[in-house]
């Protein structure tokens, strides 16, 4: 016998196997991927999409190959909705009602989402030149494995996010007891036509959890002699749930829900929000926002809980405030406290004023005018473990530090004012996001003393 005919035949995979091995690349491979590169690092939970990807792609895996891509980029579209409304405490309807507003964002501004974009556009393309293999495998052996596998695949992204559980999704339960900074600081309950109310809500500012770099340096600002002359001061957290939009329905109009059940004036009449009482009761009630007022129907709802005036990044630019970049592009917020003094200075009657702050939006980016870049001045400690971080915190202290400049002036008039995050900072990755506290926001109250009780 020559050797070729003793030589053993080679066994070779099964054309069932290849297509079943074609499946799980594409669906439970391909399709998770980028997300499951972040376990590591942390991301919001997404078991359920890995499940409905696998279920997807058993139910297509016989159909033509168009119908298939069609699914996937479906599944595709559907994980990354789902992980960006996780991301930023959105539910899934809000988050499709904020898409409306997607021009007014510049993400091109930031280095992280342009590679993700870049990511997400290898995928599809991967996966139309893969659906060209044959995925219709049909033992019910493969079948059951693929249900191991998906049913496997999930599990572990569950336990991947064991650590930062309620850090994610976080919408406000049915029955969810209530509270707010307006509310436990008692801030307008100080509506007697004495003073000034000032409001001030900062954008992405959250609770540091055992760090304690982070705990000396927030507020850290208003404690000093010139503050503590003029006014009471007193801090603490508050609850939040959701966006920034809720955010400004909790502190403003006492309850939890969001700007959409305000964008009707008459059902925004029933709530009677802060802005509409302090009116009834003689005040000025004025609103002032770095970014768009068309940016979440601001300028048609602002009106609707009772603001009479309102001023947004084109009004405040005629005023001389320079721009700052970001994916949120807008006036520099460390400019306005200014326009705020100068607004209450000459105001003719007891005044509400509102400020909701732009710059610390996530990502922060270098340069494009945020004054951010030189970390080393905020935190040499922050600088090194926690860049972005740094560069926020950067924003914070230019905004105290305007704001206490304008606060403690001898002609800032009397006004009690108070200072209160939206959320907690929305990172995505696990290092950062838990820096914060998941479920709560700080709030400092500085209750004005009046002349006579500050000595002059």
């Amino acid at each position: 016998m020559t050797a070729l005919t003793m030589e053993a035949p080679r066994a070779g995979l099964s054309a069932d196997l290849k297509r079943f091995l074609n499946w799980s690349l594409i669906w439970l491979g391909l399709a998770n991927i980028p997300f499951m590169a972040m376990w590591f690092v942390g991301a919001p939970p997404r078991y359920f999409e890995i499940a409905l990807a696998g279920l997807v792609g058993l139910v297509v895996k016989r159909m033509p190959r168009f119908i298939q891509w069609a699914a996937f980029t479906g599944i595709m579209a559907y994980s990354i909705l789902s992980f960006v409304a996780g991301l930023f405490n959105l539910g899934m309807s809000s988050l499709l009602y904020s898409m409306q507003f997607l021009a007014e964002i510049r993400p091109s501004n930031s280095v992280e989402y342009i590679a993700a974009a870049i990511v997400i556009l290898g995928i599809l393309v991967a996966s139309w030149f893969l659906l060209k293999r044959d995925t219709n495998f049909s033992k019910p052996l493969y079948i059951l494995l693929g249900g191991v596998l998906i049913f496997g695949l999930a599990a572990t992204d569950f336990a991947m996010g064991q650590s930062m559980r309620g850090h994610y999704f976080r919408e406000a339960p049915i029955g969810a007891n209530f509270e707010s900074a307006a509310e436990k600081s008692g801030f307008a309950s100080r509506a007697d036509g004495k003073r000034h109310l000032v409001l001030i809500m900062v954008e992405s500012l959250g609770v540091p959890h055992d760090n304690k770099v982070m705990s000396d340096k927030l507020f850290a600002y208003y404690d000093n002699s010139a503050i503590q002359a003029r006014y009471d001061v007193s801090e603490g957290t508050s609850l939040y749930y959701n966006s920034t939009t809720a955010g400004e329905f909790r502190e403003m109009c006492g309850k939890w829900g969001d700007y959409y059940e305000l964008l009707d004036a008459a059902d925004a009449a029933k709530l009677n929000c802060l802005p509409a009482m302090l009116a009834k009761k003689g005040y000025a009630t004025h609103a002032m926002h770095s970014f768009k007022g068309e940016f979440f129907k601001r300028t048609q709802w602002y009106p609707n809980i009772g603001f009479q005036t309102r001023e947004f990044w084109p009004e405040l630019q005629e005023r001389g405030a320079e721009w700052c970049g970001g994916v949120f592009a807008g006036a520099c917020d460390r400019q306005i406290p200014s326009m705020l003094a100068e607004n209450l200075k000459r105001a003719k009657q007891p005044t509400f004023l509102y400020w909701l702050t732009l710059n610390a939006h996530l990502p922060v980016p270098t340069g494009l005018n945020l004054n951010a870049d030189d970390c080393q001045r905020v935190s040499a400690e922050l600088a090194s473990d926690f860049p972005m971080i740094c560069r926020q915190f950067a924003i914070f202290d230019d905004i105290d530090k305007a704001l206490v400049q304008e606060i403690t002036a001898s002609d800032f008039p009397d006004a009690d004012i108070l200072i209160v995050g939206d959320h907690m900072p929305p990172y995505f990755d696990r290092h950062n996001r838990s820096q914060f506290d998941p479920e709560r926001v700080p709030w400092l109250y500085l209750k004005a003393k009046g002349k006579s009780e500050s000595g002059e």
